[in-house]
């Protein structure tokens, strides 16, 4: 197993520390969680709080494994500075595409005139370090394309690349038919789109096995 690396090991400690302090403290939680710009319980600092923040244990566990057993790796290929900036615009990248969905369903409702409709849209939160985590995984597997990972569910081994694409599409299907509709699949997608050009378009870093 690789070493933990520094810049994983403080995201890891924060993020844990932060969703015990929220179940102490529930108001952190309400604070810090995201709104889309138009709605009035927006606030910008809401943008960083709240990819540290999370739904339950099961949401938190599932990131902060992948963060443990992908990010080590990842940002002994990439450097430290690298992996942190790569960590932050995946999870703004994730923000992005999700409050474009946001726009898109805004402007339906608007021609509805629905002001119920209106008033859920801008209003239903979004939190999670998913979109980052999920830039995390897609730099891993633009990295180590055939590499293999033992998932959990079902227990067997898979190449990074293929694990990879079934995730998006899993996402695409998941945003189309309104499966898991309590999860923002897109902002999903959107960390995963800027893991992927950070690594091959930004950095121009190739495969490395």
């Amino acid at each position: 197993m690789n070493r933990i690396t520094e810049v994983v090991k403080n995201l890891l400690i924060i993020n844990v520390i932060i969703f015990f302090g929220t179940m102490a403290l529930p108001t952190i939680k309400i604070k810090g969680v995201l709104f889309f710009p138009l709605s009035n319980y927006f606030e910008p600092y809401q943008i960083v709080s709240h990819m540290f923040l999370h739904a339950d244990f099961q949401h938190l566990l599932f990131n902060m494994l992948t963060l443990f057993f992908l990010g080590p790796i990842v940002e002994q290929a990439i450097g430290a500075k690298k992996f942190l900036i790569l960590y932050f615009t995946s999870g703004l990248g994730a923000l992005l595409l999700h409050w474009g969905l946001i726009w898109f369903q805004y402007q339906g409702a608007l021609d509805v005139g629905s002001n119920y409709q209106i008033a859920s849209i801008i209003n239903t939160p979004m939190l999670g370090a998913s979109g980052a985590v999920y830039g995390v995984l897609i730099a891993f597997a633009t990295l180590f394309p055939n590499m293999k990972l033992m998932l959990l569910f079902p227990p067997i081994p898979i190449k990074a690349k293929y694990l990879a694409v079934g995730l998006i599409a899993l996402g695409l299907f998941s945003q189309a038919t309104g499966f898991q509709g309590n999860v923002a699949h897109f902002a999903h997608i959107g960390g995963a789109i800027v893991g992927f050009v950070m690594i091959r378009f930004v950095w121009k870093m190739q495969s490395l096995r």
